[in-house]
């Protein structure tokens, strides 16, 4: 129904009118999903924008403190934020949003029935129309907590991160199959950083439904056609990989080899508030620079609303 406005929209280079068509977004971390330029308005503050390339997690959770959290000291502020990524997805007509959480925010408002109230809350308030699919992010063994968050039935998916390698593969392991039994989808950040072995070992022993980022797979030959023929769907966010100094620019991104290879493929934000770059403009930039075609977008679109 919407294809042919979709490539009018990129046809046209109007971010404005892709607004307009349905996407997703299944790669956004809660509290770095509002739109700067909202929050500036909001505020009455400039928030700085990241112009010079990062070289490590560790570097951008500092400079996000430095330039944006410092403007939320609280928990009004981490709600504020929440608020604002809801806003943006029914400003960027995000149809299927996956915001992830972790543990420690999922506790912070006083218990498990208060955390969902509110995020239902916000999520009615301010995107009724955007299909809600909340991912607990997992970057330390939290195992003893699962079952009591589990329970809740509020969760779609896991998300495990193991940047810092406090975790085994073992413990990793262990809350996949505590997900599973969940029925919930199982994801990990994996292939951001590293080689494509990285990528291989966490699918296939972590059974990974998707993988957020993923890119390095496209090191491999053999490992892409694992990852096509196995149907792991990658989640990617091509400003965030520029911005981390993971690949060298939109022209060059690791999307197309990866699409070629006949892996799933969805585009996202990641964080927005570092990133400063909508789904919207994604799309347009990997249009704008010839990676990809109109066409091979709209699949991609399709792709990320076929989520469930």
């Amino acid at each position: 129904m919407f294809k042919q406005k979709f490539i009018q929209a990129l046809e046209a280079k109007s971010v404005v009118q892709l607004q307009n068509i349905p996407k997703s977004d299944l790669h956004s971390h809660a509290g770095r999903g509002g739109n700067p330029s909202y929050i500036e308005d909001m505020l009455g503050v400039k928030i700085t924008r990241l112009a010079t390339p990062l070289n490590s997690i560790y570097e951008m959770d500092a400079w996000f403190n430095d330039n944006v959290k410092c403007h939320f000291p609280d928990k009004h502020g981490w709600i504020q934020r929440i608020a604002a990524a809801f806003i943006q997805a029914r400003a960027d007509n995000i149809s299927l949003l996956a915001m992830s959480y972790d543990v420690a925010e999922v506790y912070s408002l006083g218990g498990l029935d208060i955390f969902i109230a509110v995020m239902d809350g916000l999520h009615k308030a301010f995107a009724p129309r955007t299909m809600f699919f909340p991912d607990l992010f997992l970057w330390h063994y939290e195992f003893d907590k699962l079952d009591e968050i589990f329970g809740t039935n509020w969760f779609r998916g896991i998300d495990i991160a193991n940047y810092s390698g406090r975790m085994s593969m073992d413990d990793m392991k262990a809350m996949c199959r505590k997900a599973r039994e969940h029925n919930l989808i199982v994801k990990a950040h994996v292939g951001e950083f590293g080689g494509a072995d990285d990528v291989m070992r966490y699918a296939e022993e972590l059974e990974l439904n998707q993988i957020q980022h993923g890119i390095a797979a496209a090191e491999s030959p053999q490992i892409m056609s694992w990852l096509a023929k196995h149907k792991v769907q990658l989640n990617i966010c091509p400003t965030s990989n520029i911005l981390l100094s993971n690949t060298k620019c939109y022209k060059t991104h690791q999307i197309r080899k990866l699409f070629d290879y006949g892996i799933p493929v969805t585009i996202n934000s990641d964080d927005l508030l570092i990133f400063d770059a909508t789904v919207s403009q994604e799309y347009l930039n990997l249009y704008s620079t010839g990676l990809m075609t109109a066409d091979e977008l709209n699949i991609i679109r399709e792709t990320g609303l076929s989520y469930y």
